[in-house]
């Protein structure tokens, strides 16, 4: 039963028994629902209101359910839409999915089995509240991690952020300078493993003119135009002996010089420094400077890969389509929930940065007004391929039940009884789905045999 307010439900059935069947079940589990009978009766209804989730036969009297789909698909917004199929009609179900509905169960099918479907379903509902949620993240680790760059946003102390390469240092960093009191200055932001060795320091900290063959004109380095706002040195650990012992001044007394000056400049922005490496091992290896090390980290914060970080997967893949679409003019309308399955179980060895290109990719490329599993993961997926898609998503569904009954069971001990009350289903079909997902237990309390 949904925890929050109770969403709406509209199920498009002819028949008269399987419609009632339906309606009664949903209503028992404190849906709201409303029933239409012919695809007429459908189409009229939704142009009137929008549902939290469309629950539709393919055979209907009057048109096909295809048809319902496609006309009412402009009003349908984030509506997940369920179909329901005859075996003989799986083909027409896969290109129904491709089109941008979410998921298909085929008839006949248990009553426990529609039921998980239309609660995974409805948890892409927004929940209450949602204008209100972490900008860096919804996972508990990136909540933590905003709240503590609030509360140092508007100090001068020195920012180390560490973590994976593509976790989102750079955000984070843009995020501080956003509401902070600097946030009217400028940001500037440098990739000290970009630029050549030879070229850095001039970069860094500007040169005079003359200062070297081909310096006509004073030049202004990152240092200096930062003003009094933020400087931004991602890959601090790629910056040579010299140059680490230029920024250790600069950080010490707040001055630089200029290469070939001799008058001190003062440094007035907030130095964030940024690293995937381990500054401490560097120490070690006599790559980085242990005195410098000390003035930087004064508050380290630490950004954990996005594989760590489930809840902010779906989240972020939904705004960088939403970004991309807006970005190209594209008619992409989101994102399917095969794709977010997909996504959800994808390791993301790239991380945020990973996920932002695929988006980027996916949008520029969807052959449809939905963001596909085959858009987003090309290199994995068969495009020519029907059967793919249905055996991908039996996969992702099969994973996400094994990984949720697994922490059921742990939270109740390994006792299935106890494990199926949590789960809103009966001891057996919990014992049927263990077997069929391979998955194990010693407890016998129940009387239900394993055998």
């Amino acid at each position: 039963m949904p925890s929050h307010s109770p969403a709406q439900i509209a199920v498009v059935e002819d028949d008269p028994i399987m419609g009632e069947s339906l309606i009664q079940r949903l209503n028992l589990e404190g849906y709201d629902t409303v029933w239409w009978q012919t695809g007429r009766a459908a189409l009229d209804g939704l142009r009137r209101e929008r549902p939290d989730l469309v629950v539709c036969d393919i055979r209907l009297p009057d048109m096909d359910g295809e048809d319902v789909f496609r006309e009412v698909l402009p009003d349908l917004s984030t509506s997940p839409v369920l179909f329901i199929t005859a075996y003989g009609s799986i083909d027409q179900a896969v290109r129904l999915i491709r089109a941008g509905a979410d998921d298909y169960l085929t008839k006949p099918f248990q009553m426990d089995e529609f039921l998980g479907r239309v609660d995974h379903l409805l948890q892409r509902r927004p929940n209450p509240g949602t204008e209100a949620a972490s900008v860096l993240g919804q996972s508990e680790p990136m909540r933590r991690i905003e709240a503590l760059l609030r509360r140092v946003a508007d100090i001068d102390s020195t920012l180390l952020l560490t973590g994976e390469s593509g976790v989102g240092k750079e955000v984070a960093a843009r995020f501080v300078h956003q509401i902070s009191k600097r946030a009217a200055s400028p940001f500037i932001a440098v990739n000290c493993a970009a630029i050549p060795s030879d070229l850095l320091e001039s970069e860094l900290f500007g040169h005079e003119k003359g200062a070297f063959t081909g310096a006509h004109a004073r030049h202004e380095g990152y240092a200096e135009r930062a003003r009094d706002g933020i400087l931004f040195l991602d890959e601090i650990s790629e910056l040579t002996p010299a140059i680490q012992a230029k920024l250790l001044r600069l950080v010490q007394d707040r001055a630089f010089l200029r290469l070939g000056g001799e008058r001190s400049v003062s440094f007035a922005a907030r130095l964030i420094c940024a690293t995937n490496a381990n500054l401490a091992d560097l120490i070690v290896q006599g790559r980085f400077r242990r005195d410098l090390y000390f003035r930087i980290n004064v508050i380290p914060v630490e950004i954990p890969p996005l594989r760590t970080r489930e809840a902010d997967i779906v989240p972020l893949l939904r705004h960088y389509v939403s970004y991309f679409t807006s970005t190209f003019g594209s008619d992409v309308r989101g994102v399917t929930t095969q794709a977010e399955a997909v996504a959800s179980v994808h390791d993301w060895p790239g991380n945020v940065r990973e996920l932002r290109n695929r988006a980027e990719r996916a949008v520029a490329l969807a052959g449809g007004p939905w963001v596909s599993a085959c858009d987003l993961f090309p290199d994995c997926v068969q495009h020519d391929e029907p059967e793919a898609d249905v055996r991908l998503l039996s996969a992702v569904r099969d994973d996400a039940e094994r990984r949720h009954i697994l922490a059921v069971l742990e939270r109740t001990g390994g006792q299935v009884r106890k494990a199926a009350d949590l789960l809103g289903i009966s001891r057996t079909t919990l014992w049927e789905k263990m077997r069929r997902l391979g998955l194990q237990s010693d407890d016998r309390d129940d009387g239900v045999s394993d055998s």
